[in-house]
Parts: C-alpha cells; structure tokens; sequence
C-alpha cells in the first residue's frame, strides 16, 4: 500500500492550564496550527478542531487523538472510515482529565521543552531517587545468575511460580510486620504492588459496592471505583463524583475524619500516614475506625505504604488494633521502603476472619481473583524481598528511609522559615503547605514558572486538597537544598 499523507488543522490552546477543561474549553481563545504525519494503509483524511462536536457536518465519525501524540496540549480528533460496534465503557468515560501524576510528569516535560537549559527538579510524583541499597541489589545479582544457570538445565528448570508468592518470603513478611498480630503466613499475598493490589480488591468488591475516602486521599482509591462503576458522574460545582462519601481530612480536625458526620458505606479506604498530607492515625483513632466499621458492617481496606516512615508511637499495621481482623484488609509495599519503585513488589493481608455478609471468607475470592488475573510477582523481584527482609536489608532500608526524613525536615524548615503553615513529614516522605485562597492549580504552575521546580498540587487528590500543595522529599540531597533555595528566594 503507498504511504499517505494525513493533515490535521487543529486548535492549540494558548494556556497549558486548559488541558484539564472540558473539550468545550477549546472553542475559543486558540490558534492554529497544521500537522503531517505519514500513516499507512488508510486515506487521506483532515482533523478539525471541533471537540465540542462529536459528528462532522457529512455524519463522519471523529477520534479523539491524545495530546502526548502531537507533543502539544490540543485536543484533536481524527476522521475515521471504520468504526467498532462494541461500546466505550462509561464508566471510563466519567473519569476527569488524565490521571494526576502523569498529568505531573506531562507538564513537566512540556517546561523542559520550554526552558531547556534549565535545570528543573523534581519534587512532585513519589519516586525514590536514592539507590537500591548494595546489600539488597547483591543478593538480588546471586539470585538471577544462579536461577539462570539452573533455568538452563533439565533439572533445574521450572516455570511459573505461586500466584500467592514464595513461602519464604510469604514466612519473612508475617515475621517482620506481623509478628504477634494474630496473621498467618497464608493470610499475606504477594503481588507487584500495592497499586495494583487496590484495582483487585475493587474486581473482588464489584460494582455494587458503596465507597469512602479520605479527601484528601491517594487519587486510584476514587479512580479504580470510577472505573467499576461503584460511582455516579462527577459533580463539577462539588468537585466530587457522586455516591462517593469523603471524608473530610483538615489541619481542623487533625487529618482525622469525624466519623459522627460520615455516612455507612460497605469499603472504606484509608491510609496512614497519609498519602498526601503526611498525617498517621493514633491508636485511639484507629480504634475508633475499627469499631466504626463494625457498628456498620464495612470493610477496612488500610494502605500502610509508609509505615516504616513513622517516627511517633502510632500503629504502623491495623491489625495491632484488637478486632481489625474482623473488619480490615492491609495492603503495603517495598516501593518507598527500598526504592522498588520500578522493581514491582508489594503485598495484601487478607485475614481468614474477615467474612462477607453470608458469612463467605474474602480471602478466598481474593485468592481467585489473583489466580485469575496474575501469575505471582517475579521471581528475581521476590529474591529482592527476602533481601530487604535480612537483617542486613533491614538495616539499610532503615538508613534510606532515614536519608529522606532529613530531606523533609529541610523542606519543612525552609517553608516554616517563609511563614507558610507546614504539614506532614514527620511521619511520611510529603510536606502539605498551605496556600490559603490560592488554587492549587495556580501555585503549582507559579512554582514550575519562577523556580523550575515541580511540585504536586493538592487538589489533584480530591476536593480536600485544594489550597495546599505536596512536595516530595524523594530528591537527592544537593537537588532538595537547591529546591529549598529557589523556594526562598521566591516567597521572601
């Protein structure tokens, strides 16, 4: 077939804050600009800017095509002579924007595009930067040379591993977290992460299910729900997607919700310390939760990503809260404990007595959605677990973890010094400042303009966020005292 051509005549929106509005956004207010890209075995067809429309005059159907296509921030939509009968699934379609942290990293790469000879730190998205402790990446090394010598032979051959994860490392998670807490070895599920983890609780929870958050909260709680359907559309004048309970979290009632004034739900997500604003639940809070969850009949899913960042005296699992087993699901992560970020491993606590309402145990669907849906985590990345496990292991994801919290005590001193009110990182890698009166939004994109520093906004974790920003004490030592430097010359 030969190569043709395809011209696209689009509007390119002047401002790069209006990639988060609606398509309508894009009628007015913009210029034009003209693309070729070569495309086989199709003919020539013209893309028009006409978002608000989802037809073209002669009934044609349009496409739309992602900005990151075009390395741009319009909004385009591509002419198509062949087209499905199978329907998009609405609930995807609720979804807002893009997922926040890509849309993060978007923006940032549009201000290097911008400032190229700048140089732009990161302190928004939550990715370790220190290196994989030696000790970890060592055993890690063995592991693969010895498994790929065996892999080679007829003996020592074998293919897939356990869904649940190795009984080793299964035994080392339960001594290491859960020693004393009444959980057993088979009660732990070891998986890619925890992320991934919360998408196969919501397929084992359905979509009939109702659901609470914090607000504000980690964004997949209330995306992963949109996506199953547990929700109604999004209410642009709240900010909120309905049949959604928030659970307002403010430096007013100490990032704790008041669980007189929050509705009975069936799930309840919650995280401590919190992811964003660095805030971990006491022991009389969490009992509080516990027992809350009882007098409803709901179900506890606990993120404890951060749990060895916790400096007070808090509970660092939900289960050393007397009747959790009853009521909660504990899912964690060596992500931010060993900088497995890329790496992949995480795990799920889902205790034998934890019962559905006909008395059905939920282990035992999570157990078959896992079997179902994914064939264990990697081997390798397994091997790096057990190493992370060791005393050894232990001791230095003790030191990286230590090396971040001084990071965050230098962003809490700067900020501190400039007269903003500072939460968080004393217990979590994020410092939450507060901009009151300011969209989030705005100062992100003020503080990316003058300092070349990438930050997140807080609103991106739901409606509760607005008004603040998270900045991440993921960064190297000299990129964090650089950080702080621009920050002080910028609100002096």
């Amino acid at each position: 077939m030969p190569l043709h051509q395809y011209h696209f005549n689009a509007s390119i929106s002047s401002s790069s804050s209006t990639f988060l509005a609606p398509p309508s956004a894009f009628a007015s207010s913009s210029r034009t600009q003209n693309f070729s890209l070569p495309l086989r075995n199709s003919e020539i067809c013209r893309c028009v800017a006409t978002p608000q429309e989802a037809k073209t005059p002669t009934g044609a159907s349009l496409l739309p095509v992602s900005p990151s296509f075009f390395s741009s921030s319009a909004i385009m939509y591509l002419r198509i002579a062949y087209k499905t009968s199978v329907s998009r699934n609405a609930n995807i379609g609720k979804l807002q924007a893009g997922y926040l942290f890509p849309e993060v990293a978007r923006r940032r790469n549009a201000h290097k595009e911008k400032y190229p000879d700048a140089q732009v730190i990161s302190l928004g998205i939550g990715d370790t930067t220190e290196p994989i402790p030696d000790v970890i990446t060592s055993s890690m090394s063995k592991h693969i040379f010895q498994k790929c010598q065996a892999l080679s032979t007829l003996e020592g051959y074998s293919g897939y591993g356990a869904e649940q994860g190795e009984k080793s490392l299964r035994a080392a998670i339960r001594s290491t977290f859960y020693a004393d807490l009444g959980i057993n070895d088979d009660d732990i599920f070891v998986s890619d992460g925890a992320k991934c983890d919360i998408s196969r609780l919501q397929v084992v929870f359905g979509s009939d299910v109702t659901m609470a958050v914090q607000d504000p909260s980690y964004p997949a709680y209330v995306d992963s729900s949109v996506i199953m359907g547990q929700t109604g559309q999004f209410q642009k004048d709240v900010e909120k997607y309905a049949n959604i309970e928030y659970m307002n979290c403010t430096p007013v009632n100490g990032f704790f919700p008041d669980l007189s004034k929050s509705a009975r739900t069936d799930i309840i997500f919650f995280c401590s310390p919190n992811n964003p604003t660095g805030a971990a639940a006491t022991r009389e809070q969490l009992t509080r939760l516990v027992q809350f969850a009882k007098d409803n009949g709901s179900i506890i899913v606990y993120d404890s990503a951060y749990a060895m960042y916790m400096s007070d005296d808090n509970p660092r699992s939900i289960f050393e809260i007397p009747g959790a087993r009853e009521v909660a699901i504990e899912t964690s992560s060596f992500s931010k404990y060993a900088g497995f970020t890329g790496v992949r491993l995480g795990w799920t606590v889902v205790p034998k007595e934890l019962l559905f309402s006909d008395g059905f145990p939920v282990a035992r669907d999570f157990n078959r959605v896992v079997c179902t849906c994914f064939n264990g985590a990697s081997n390798i990345a397994q091997a790096g677990g057990l190493a992370c496990l060791s005393p050894e292991g232990l001791k230095a994801m003790r030191e990286v973890i230590g090396f971040y919290k001084e990071n965050t005590e230098i962003i809490v001193d700067t900020f501190n010094s400039l007269g903003f009110k500072v939460y968080g990182g004393r217990n979590a890698p994020y410092v939450w400042v507060h901009f009151p009166g300011r969209s989030s939004w705005e100062v992100f994109a003020e503080i990316l303009e003058k300092t070349h520093v990438v930050t997140t906004p807080g609103s991106g974790f739901g409606p509760g966020g607005e008004g603040f920003v998270r900045v991440s004490a993921f960064g190297h030592r000299a990129n964090v005292l650089e950080a702080c430097k621009r920050f002080r010359q910028l609100y002096k």
